[in-house]
C-alpha cells in the first residue's frame, strides 16, 4: 500500500514513511492509493472471528510488508486488550464504550497501535523520534501513556491553557521520562497549527526526526476502523447499521466512513458536535467558515478546523450531494448536554460523559428526523468516547457522587505532577525558539 499527499496526488509513500513523517512534505495530510474491500463472507463471519483476527484482516492491507505479520500481531493484542462492550440504552438505540482502557478514552487504541509501529521502524533508525502531538484533552493523555518510556522516542504535548479537564491534564503531566508537555495560551486549533508548521520548518527538521501522533498520522488514525467491526460483530442479526460519532477533529469518523467503504454494511454517519459547528454549517450552506473555537464541557470536541475532514471531503470527491447521503450532522449546546446526561441516568441508569451525550443527542436527532425512533430495525449506535470522571470538573453534583463511588478510578484521582510546568503563547516563533533551544 501507497499513501500519497491530499495536495499532491503524485506524491507517494510507503506505509513506514508516513507514519514517519506525519504530515507530506507539502502540508498535506497522507490518504490510502486504494481502499481495498472485504470479501462478503468475512463480512458475514464477523460474529464468530475474535477481535484480533478481525483487526489483523482490517489493517494488513494498509501495511503491506513493511511490517512482518507476526510483529503486526503482537501490536494488535498489545493494543486490543481491553473490552469494547455494545450495550443497549433503549429501543434500537445502542452505545459501545471505548472507555476501558488505560487512559479511559478512546484514543487508547490509535496511540498504543502508533507506538508500537514506531518501536519497529525506530529500531532501524540511526536518530531518536520526536513525537510532536496537539491535544484537545485525551489524545494528550493516550500518547503519553502508550510511548511512555518507548527507547529512541520521545513525546513532546501541546495542550490549549484552561482547555482540558483536571485529569487529562494529570495523564498528560504525571509520566515524566521522555514525555514532554507545553501548555500554550490559546485553543486547540492553535495547538494544531503550531504542531503543523514546525513539520514544514527546515530548521526544527534539521534538529530533530519528528512525526505527529494525532489523527493526522495514518498509523494513528486508521487503527480507529476497529471500533466499527467490532459493533457489527456484537450485533444479534445484523443490518446496516446508523453510527453516531462525537466529532472534534473528525478522526475516529473519518476511519468509520474508510471501513465502510471496505465493505462493511453502515446506512449513515451522523457527525455530532458541540457548538463549535463548522460541519453542520458546511453541510447546510456548503461553505468551509471557521469560527473562533468556543470553550465548552465537551472540550474534546472544542475544535473548529478539523483537520481531518479534508480526507472525508476528499473521500467524497468533493461531492456535497454524495456526502449529505451518507453524513448528518447536528450541533449541541452544554445546557442540552447536561440536559441528557441527567434524563438517561435517570430513566436508564446509565452514565453517559459530555461527548457520549452529544453522540446520543445527534442519534437521537437523526431518527426523530428520520421518524424511525420507534419504528426502525436498522441498529443505532453513538460512541462512548471517554468515561465520566473524566469530567467530573462540570458534572452535576448527585451524578458526581455516583461516579466516585467506583474505587477503581482512585488512582486517575490521586495522580501527582512530575514535571514542571512550561507554558508558552500562541506564538510559533516562540514555540520554534524553544524547541531549538532545549
Amino acid at each position: 500500500m501507497l499513501y500519497y499527499s491530499l495536495k499532491n496526488c503524485k506524491n507517494l509513500v510507503s506505509f513506514e514513511d508516513a507514519v514517519l513523517t506525519g504530515l507530506s512534505s507539502d502540508g498535506g495530510l497522507y490518504m490510502p492509493k486504494c481502499i481495498p474491500k472485504l470479501e462478503p463472507k468475512f463480512i458475514h463471519k464477523l460474529p464468530i472471528y475474535d477481535i484480533y483476527t478481525i483487526a489483523m484482516f482490517v489493517i494488513k492491507p494498509y501495511i503491506g510488508k513493511y511490517i512482518p505479520e507476526k510483529f503486526i500481531d503482537h501490536i494488535i493484542h498489545d493494543t486490543l486488550n481491553f473490552s469494547f462492550p455494545l450495550k443497549n440504552i433503549h429501543d434500537n438505540i445502542h452505545v459501545l464504550e471505548l472507555f476501558h482502557g488505560p487512559t479511559l478514552a478512546f484514543k487508547d487504541v490509535g496511540a498504543k497501535f502508533m507506538a508500537g509501529c514506531l518501536s519497529y521502524f525506530s529500531e532501524k533508525l540511526e536518530k531518536n523520534i520526536t513525537v510532536l502531538v496537539a491535544t484537545s484533552g485525551d489524545t494528550g493523555g493516550a500518547v503519553a501513556k502508550g510511548f511512555h518510556k518507548k527507547t529512541g522516542i520521545e513525546v513532546i504535548i501541546l495542550y490549549p491553557y484552561n482547555g482540558i479537564s483536571s485529569i487529562q491534564k494529570k495523564q498528560i503531566t504525571s509520566l515524566g521520562e521522555n514525555i514532554f508537555a507545553l501548555e500554550i495560551y490559546g485553543s486547540f486549533d492553535d495547538c494544531q497549527n503550531m504542531v503543523k508548521k514546525a513539520f514544514l520548518d527546515q530548521e526544527i527538521k534539521k534538529k530533530y526526526r519528528l512525526t505527529s501522533a494525532n489523527s493526522i498520522n495514518v498509523g494513528r488514525w486508521l487503527p480507529q476502523m476497529f471500533y466499527y467491526f467490532i459493533a457489527y460483530k456484537q450485533i444479534e442479526n445484523p443490518k446496516k447499521l446508523i453510527f453516531s460519532v462525537p466529532s472534534g477533529n473528525f478522526g475516529n469518523l473519518c476511519a468509520g466512513m474508510i471501513a465502510e467503504k471496505m465493505g462493511l454494511p453502515i446506512k449513515s454517519f451522523i457527525a455530532s458536535t458541540n457548538v463549535n459547528d463548522t460541519i453542520p454549517r458546511f453541510l447546510k450552506s456548503e461553505k468551509y467558515h471557521p469560527l473562533p473555537v468556543k470553550r465548552t464541557i465537551s472540550n474534546a470536541m472544542d475544535i473548529s478546523d478539523p483537520s481531518n475532514f479534508s480526507r472525508i471531503w476528499h473521500l467524497y470527491q468533493k461531492n456535497i450531494f454524495q456526502l449529505r447521503k451518507k453524513l448528518f450532522s447536528y450541533k449541541f449546546t452544554d445546557e442540552e448536554t447536561l440536559e441528557i446526561i441527567k434524563i438517561i441516568w435517570k430513566k436508564y441508569k446509565y452514565m453517559l460523559d459530555p461527548h457520549g451525550a452529544i453522540g446520543y443527542l445527534g442519534l437521537r436527532q437523526y431518527l426523530q428526523q428520520q421518524k424511525k425512533i420507534h419504528n426502525s430495525s436498522d441498529p443505532a449506535i453513538f460512541l462512548e468516547t471517554a468515561h465520566p470522571i473524566k469530567f467530573l470538573d462540570h458534572m452535576p453534583l448527585f451524578l458526581k457522587k455516583k461516579i466516585l463511588q467506583n474505587q477503581e478510578f482512585e488512582v486517575f484521582l490521586k495522580e501527582k505532577i512530575k514535571m514542571k510546568k512550561t507554558s508558552l503563547s500562541n506564538n510559533f516563533n516562540v514555540f520554534k525558539s524553544w524547541l531549538l533551544e532545549r
